[in-house]
């Protein structure tokens, strides 16, 4: 850490990278002491050059084998998102938030994309940024967060975007929720659709509810949307949405998914970006919950 500060940068992370290699070695599981010193070293080791991107490189790659997550550690990748995001760099961000999952994580990623979407520009577009992925990753409850922050920032800045001045409760007091469920109505149909489509695939995962009918609800939401043209009707978009169907609610994948990535196809189409490769992704299952996260 000294090297850091005193500005020896290569210095500095070749010691970093000394100290991952032994971590390898000794098999030391992901921990709060472990991730600490990466987080650390990554904080001090500044912009300049590649040094960073190859200590985030390795500390990734090494949470990946020695924890739970095969994407890399949680708490790593919200380290890093946050970082980014402080430093302006969204592009940088974007994954590791995502990654993350977490719920600071996700609302992090919901302020980032407000003012990415030059607050509240095409929000259908930066908002399905956010919850399309969180879903394809099974996380329901960050896709729930991030866009209750989203719309709370959007609704703040422009009013008139709510269709109706109160929002929809969709589990009245009596009903087995603990708390009042609400939507609320928009005059951006994707909006609506977001917002229907994460409590389509949280009802898959309710004992109470038959297979077949929250399958039949899922289908039937994705075609009424799909028919109206629109950014939900865009091929990547149908593909993200298939594979959500397999996911959650077991329907046949896609017949596209053999050859691409949806999460790549889908920002691809619509936001740029490099297309997903050839070669069919792996099989997508739902991640370990993160600790600590809620729907209040």
């Amino acid at each position: 850490m000294e090297l850091f500060k005193a500005g020896h940068l290569g210095s500095g992370t070749d010691l970093s990278q000394f100290l991952i290699e032994v971590y390898e070695l000794k098999n030391e599981k992901v921990g709060e002491e472990s991730r600490a010193r990466l987080t650390q070293l990554i904080s001090l080791v500044g912009t300049e050059g590649t040094w960073r991107k190859t200590m985030i490189g390795g500390s990734i790659a090494w949470s990946a084998k020695h924890g739970t997550y095969a994407t890399g550690d949680p708490g790593l990748h919200g380290f890093i998102g946050e970082l980014f995001y402080k430093e302006q760099d969204f592009v940088a961000a974007e994954p590791h938030l995502i990654a993350s999952g977490s719920r600071e994580s996700a609302k992090t990623l919901a302020n980032m994309l407000f003012t990415w979407s030059r607050n509240g520009a095409e929000p259908g577009t930066y908002a399905s940024k956010g919850v399309i992925p969180y879903l394809l990753r099974g996380n329901i409850l960050a896709a729930r967060a991030f866009l209750s922050q989203f719309l709370s920032l959007l609704i703040g800045a422009r009013p008139s975007v709510l269709a109706t001045p109160s929002p929809v409760v969709i589990n009245p007091a009596g009903s087995e929720a603990a708390s009042p469920d609400e939507l609320y109505l928009t005059t951006e149909p994707v909006l609506n659709f977001l917002q229907l489509a994460i409590r389509t695939c949280q009802r898959a995962k309710n004992p109470g509810v038959q297979a077949k009918q929250v399958q039949e609800m899922w289908v039937r939401l994705c075609g009424s949307y799909q028919s109206r043209r629109g950014l939900v009707a865009q091929p990547g978009y149908r593909e993200a949405l298939g594979e959500i169907g397999t996911l959650f609610f077991d329907l046949p994948p896609p017949r596209a998914a053999a050859n691409n990535n949806a999460l790549q196809d889908m920002m691809s189409s619509f936001l740029g970006g490099k297309p997903g490769g050839s070669g069919g992704p792996p099989k997508r299952t739902l991640d370990p919950p993160m600790q600590g996260i809620t729907l209040d």
